[in-house]
């Protein structure tokens, strides 16, 4: 393997994730795409559709082993990260990654895997598209600069969607508007009536999640599969809240809206990026490859979005706030105490009004 042409590149699984990664790094002049491993004959055959050169494997470690490359796109289910990944760091030469969001199914397995790869001192891409969409990423900028004053209250309305499966692009969003502030508590509500599991998960019927950063900043998130939207041309509505003013966002459009004082409902328009959000990855993966710099911040934060995913659903389990860390102290919760329940002056407790 060498790294003074295209680099080589392999992916793992060819679902909808692997599809965006093969797509970019066929269209890319940094990389050559060698291989493709899924265990769907079908969308194998889908892949040598697109390039018949391309060796394609129903397995990941018989890849591994007759087709080591410079890069290794690791695009399944979450919960076959931390091993993928693992099995990937072995490959003699390997240079770089990209693992697909969520890193992982827990905090602790994207965690561990954020740490073997820095452990390699490798490189690697986690690809939330927010952050290689130009007006997000203009967004960003003006909260950062202070446009719409300090930032308190960023509210998220999504259908047809769940807090891990897409919420977690919305959170890493959030995080990256705080500038990676630490979320203190998550306080969630989770219905789930319908059994609905989405992208090999289980997942709610309908849920709002609360978050509070050390800053004060708070996140209200509402998402589940039928969410009665403010606007119904986006399936992600954002509405980010200054003292100052506003920025009301869909996700993924080209343009915002911004309101000050000085702005009566402004419209932004953005001009897009010219590659795919994938290939904007994948191409900053090949720089920090050759250039030998190193960029954590946007896996950084999407482990982070990951965490607050999980203590989102935990505290739907558990009825009850979740600090973080999720590893850490948490509150002890009576089994007897009923909030809206009459109090029968015994059972011990504490008098609100003497707080």
């Amino acid at each position: 393997m060498t790294n003074a042409g295209p680099l080589s590149a392999a992916v793992i699984g060819a679902g909808a994730g692997g599809t965006l990664s093969i797509d970019a790094l066929l269209a890319s002049e940094d990389f050559r795409l060698v291989a493709v491993a899924d265990m769907s004959e079908a969308a194998l055959e889908r892949v040598r559709e697109k390039d018949p050169d391309i060796r394609t494997f129903t397995s990941a470690d018989e890849m591994f082993a007759s087709t080591p490359t410079d890069v290794v796109c690791v695009s399944t289910y979450a919960p076959t990260h931390l091993p993928l990944t693992t099995a990937a760091l072995a490959i003699p030469g390997i240079s770089g990654l990209l693992v697909e969001k969520p890193l992982g199914d827990t905090t602790a397995a994207g965690r561990e895997i954020l740490r073997l790869i820095k452990s390699a001192g490798l490189p690697v891409v986690v690809p939330h598209g927010l952050m290689a969409q130009s007006a997000a990423l203009q967004i960003v900028q003006q909260v950062r600069d202070g446009a719409i004053g300090p930032l308190r209250v960023v509210e998220i309305e999504c259908t047809n969607w769940d807090i891990i499966n897409a919420g977690i692009h919305w959170l890493q969003f959030f995080i990256s508007l705080t500038g990676a502030d630490d979320v203190e508590f998550v306080l969630a509500a989770a219905d789930a009536s319908t059994r609905t599991f989405r992208d090999g998960m289980q997942v709610e019927t309908d849920a709002i999640t609360l978050a509070r950063t050390a800053s004060g900043v708070r996140l209200l998130m509402h998402t589940g599969d039928r969410v009665p939207m403010s606007r119904n041309d986006t399936v992600a509505l954002f509405r980010i809240i200054g003292d100052n003013g506003f920025i009301e966002f869909g996700a993924y459009e080209g343009h915002y809206t911004l309101v000050t004082p000085r702005n009566d409902r402004v419209r932004v328009d953005v001009e897009p990026f010219e590659v795919s959000g994938h290939r904007r990855h994948l191409e900053f993966l090949a720089r920090q490859i050759r250039d030998g710099s190193r960029d954590y911040s946007v896996p950084d934060s999407s482990l982070q979005a990951l965490e607050v995913v999980e203590a989102a659903y935990e505290s739907a389990r558990v009825h009850g706030a979740v600090l973080l860390p999720i590893d850490g102290d948490q509150p002890r919760r009576p089994e007897d105490w009923f909030p809206g329940a009459p109090y029968s002056g015994s059972g011990g407790g504490r008098n609100g009004r003497e707080l």
